[in-house]
């Protein structure tokens, strides 16, 4: 995953005409942490685990970047998804950097006591190095607000009352309304752009949507809403599809009672992994990485892509699309919305006042829409591709923040 970000990174600085030098100096984290938690579990078994932070940039702001639980969870996975959140911070221009963490543990066998415990470990190690002027963490896969505010807590134990050092927390812990939804609500306002353009209305599509945790369940409710048809659904336990369109609300009630779509009354089962190439006009990968490939980016059907998930496009498979005409909305733009939603809350809790939804959804829209339209004049204006563009305008406002910040010149990055 780490080369797949360089590759998209080394694609925009070659149209730039970067120095090796400066592209050094941008690729590189500032700063990467390790640490080992070990506890007594419940079982009174002793487990051990290790936490990373890897901080990439400052330049513009404090770094910003969620935790994933998970037991593939590592340096160079958290170092990928580190640099991913500079480009994407920079995208929507809001004042962050990036960074990113986690711990490889697997919470789905884990008490919640033995979770928290875990966690406060982790945040005991960490508390010097993160903090609301400093580095923000936020939810990722299989963290939750309830694991941030396990995060505020401690943290505010050592420092005092800080509910700034992490965003997605309960809305009586100081979150703020609208974030739950605001990465799906961002992929629904980026495909309602990318619609605007090419004359084509949400009535005339359908949509087929891999994952349906937070990101995908929130995308497809939207978009459904918006008089599209989502045709077709899979998640880690398989997949349901209906030509006239699913019951998305009835979806959406049927995975909290359930863990997943797999019997789902209202559709056809079908193997989950057939969903990349599922006849639709809009296909949402919004689950893991990697899960666009070479081997299937010729069975994709869709004609637009809209990257909820972070990296689901591998460099070989993006090629492939480009060449057989497939839009591609790239997650550094499509997926801003949750970190946009962030940057609110956690404005919110510097300014200890709080905003109104309907303020936090027209702040959103805003924030997305002046950044699809920067993304497309940019491809116009250098004729690249549309994640091309949205790494160039990245690139040019990082850069130049970053050079100047350490007195070099900064039309070094043009």
């Amino acid at each position: 995953m780490l080369s797949d970000t360089h590759y998209y990174f080394n694609k925009a600085a070659d149209v730039l005409g970067l120095s090796e030098i400066v592209r050094k100096i941008l690729l590189t984290p500032q700063r990467s942490v390790k640490v080992e938690i070990v506890i007594e579990n419940c079982e009174n078994e002793l487990k051990y685990y290790t936490g990373y932070r890897v901080q990439h940039n400052n330049a513009r702001g404090p770094m910003k970047g969620g935790l994933r639980y998970h037991p593939s969870m590592n340096e160079d996975h958290a170092s990928a998804l580190a640099g991913l959140m500079t480009w994407k911070t920079a995208v929507v221009d809001v004042p962050f950097g990036g960074a990113k963490g986690g711990i490889d543990c697997d919470p789905h066998t884990m008490s919640d006591k033995d979770l928290s415990l875990v966690t406060r470990l982790f945040v005991a190690q960490m508390k010097d190095v993160i903090g609301p002027m400093t580095d923000i963490p936020a939810p990722d896969m299989n963290t939750n607000a309830k694991v941030m505010s396990w995060i505020m807590d401690e943290y505010s134990k050592y420092e005092g009352f800080s509910p700034g050092v992490v965003t997605g927390k309960p809305l009586h812990l100081f979150g703020s309304e609208g974030r739950e939804e605001a990465t799906g609500r961002g992929v629904m306002l980026i495909l309602r752009e990318a619609l605007k353009d090419r004359g084509t209305a949400f009535s005339d599509i359908t949509v087929a949507i891999q994952g349906f945790g937070n990101v995908g369940s929130h995308a497809a409710r939207l978009i459904a809403e918006q008089g599209a048809r989502i045709v077709a659904v899979a998640d880690h336990t398989g997949g349901v599809s209906n030509t006239a369109g699913l019951d998305v609300p009835a979806l959406c009630e049927w995975v909290v009672e359930t863990g997943g779509v797999t019997g789902f009354s209202g559709g056809t089962a079908f193997e989950g992994n057939d969903i990349i190439t599922w006849e639709a006009d809009v296909l949402i990968p919004a689950a893991l990485q990697d899960v666009i490939t070479e081997e299937n980016a010729n069975g994709v059907k869709a004609k637009m892509i809209v990257e909820a998930a972070n990296a689901p496009t591998t460099p070989a498979a993006d090629t492939l699309l480009h060449q057989r005409g497939i839009t591609i909305l790239p997650d550094i733009l499509a997926n801003a919305g949750g970190v946009t939603v962030s940057y609110f809350e956690w404005t919110q809790n510097i300014q200890q006042f709080r905003w109104e939804i309907d303020r936090i959804n027209d702040e959103l829209e805003k924030t997305m829409c002046k950044a699809y339209r920067s993304v497309c004049d940019m491809a116009e204006e250098k004729q690249v591709d549309l994640r091309t563009a949205a790494f160039i305008l990245a690139i040019h406002r990082v850069g130049r923040a970053t050079l100047a910040r350490t007195h070099i010149e900064s039309t070094m990055v043009p």
